[in-house]
């Protein structure tokens, strides 16, 4: 059996080829694997349904359950957005900045592959598309350590962007899928300073700290989606309903989910009588601070660790606030800097929301539900960074590359020799 340090290496040999292609050669690469996602959809879909038999045997279920799940529409979704980022503009090669400075000497900020990319996830195995895709498309191999939940999905899905691989001549271990499931291969892997550029977890909190504490190589981390929706004095109230509704109701098991309802006192008296009311009809269980109760006393009362968790589930928890700076001072002390909604009409307080908070993304009047690469125009997403660093928010193929200075000179010297 190969060992994981010589799939690693030969995943680094096979990104060199992957950042020398050309756009329209990683177009139709990209646009070949999802028709190959197309054509095996039965053998991947029939592959699901071994991991789902196995996950209920387990015990999984609710939100876990909900993303492993595959059926021909999701798998439709999953072609489509490999098809998607194809038809984005090439991230590699930008000059992203150009300028002569006083001496001739010009100077240009350009975009180039990481190199490669260790995805470490579970129980998503769209993640598996999205991330070859978005990997391949920035010029980068792809080393994908899925959970042993989605060992079967995984494969089938993996396979069929392999074959597309082949079929256009390139070396298969751009694509590096990791079967060796022990967690003991999983740190190695983190190990491989020399090898692997970056590591992307994504799943739970628990996943994600384990691989922030024991890597060695960088890591983009979003530990969870603490996600608040704050309605403000002026707001639609009908509006912001709607998007109370849609963002914790629509999927309650994904990470831009709304946990938190944050409603200013002028309007709690007219709103949350309303809000409850829908809530409920769509079985979700609410739990509030004093000033909620005093106004629907039938529901559970809040304690910090509701204001800190993120359920994935059909719970909430409310808030009643005195305005702008108390609702940005209850995200900034309980919030995981994911997405955060005001619905508003003011443009002040609308803007105080904004530049009070460092989230990567702010909605305003738009539902938390946006906050998806897909949605935001990228064409899928490898994860969404809350850490500060290179990419911050959801992040697509651009994410996947980073800037270095090119200098073009005609023989300029800093010290000139003298004589």
């Amino acid at each position: 059996m190969t060992s994981l340090k010589e799939q690693a290496l030969a995943c680094a040999r096979a990104s060199r080829q992957i950042a020398a292609m050309d756009t329209v050669a990683k177009r139709q690469l990209l646009r070949d694997m999802a028709d190959a996602l197309r054509l095996r959809s039965a053998t991947i879909l029939q592959a699901n349904a071994r991991d789902l038999e196995a996950a209920a045997a387990k015990g999984i279920s609710g939100a876990m359950l909900d993303r492993l799940r595959l059926d021909p529409d999701r798998l439709a979704s999953i072609a489509a957005a490999v098809r998607h980022v194809a038809s984005l503009d090439d991230p590699v090669g930008q000059i992203t900045r150009r300028e002569v400075r006083p001496n001739g000497i010009e100077i240009e900020r350009q975009r180039v592959p990481l190199g490669v990319v260790a995805m470490i996830y579970e129980a998503r195995p769209n993640v598996t598309a999205d991330a070859a895709a978005l990997c391949l498309f920035a010029g980068n191999g792809v080393i994908l350590r899925g959970g042993s939940e989605a060992i079967h999905s995984n494969t089938a899905i993996a396979s069929a962007l392999s074959e597309a691989l082949q079929r256009h001549g390139l070396d298969p271990h751009a694509l590096v899928l990791v079967t060796d499931l022990r967690r003991e291969t999983m740190l190695e892997l983190l190990q491989l300073v020399d090898i692997v550029d970056l590591a992307i977890p994504r799943g739970g909190e628990g996943l994600i700290r384990f691989v922030a504490e024991h890597a060695r190589v960088p890591v983009i981390k979003h530990y969870k989606g603490v996600c608040h929706l704050y309605v403000e004095t002026s707001a639609d109230l009908n509006l912001a309903l709607d998007l109370l509704i849609d963002g914790k109701t629509s999927r309650p098991g994904v990470c831009n989910a709304l946990e938190t309802l944050l409603v200013d006192s002028a309007i709690a008296a007219e709103f949350l009588p309303r809000a409850l009311s829908a809530l409920q009809a769509r079985g979700v269980e609410v739990r509030g601070d004093e000033q909620a109760r005093l106004l629907l006393p039938e529901i559970v009362e809040a304690t910090d660790q509701d204001y800190a968790a993120e359920y994935l589930d059909l719970i909430i928890a409310v808030k009643v606030v005195h305005g702008v700076d108390a609702a940005v001072e209850h995200i900034r002390r309980y919030g995981s800097d994911h997405t955060e909604v005001i619905a508003s009409q003011s443009s002040s307080a609308i803007e105080r929301f904004i530049a009070g908070l460092r989230s990567a993304v702010v909605m305003v009047n738009a539902s938390s539900r946006f906050s998806d690469g897909g949605e935001l125009g990228l064409g899928a997403e490898i994860g969404i960074s809350t850490t500060r660093l290179h990419a911050y928010g959801p992040m697509g193929a651009e994410s996947l590359t980073v800037e270095r200075y090119l200098v073009r000179g005609s023989g300029q010297v800093r010290h000139p020799v003298a004589g």
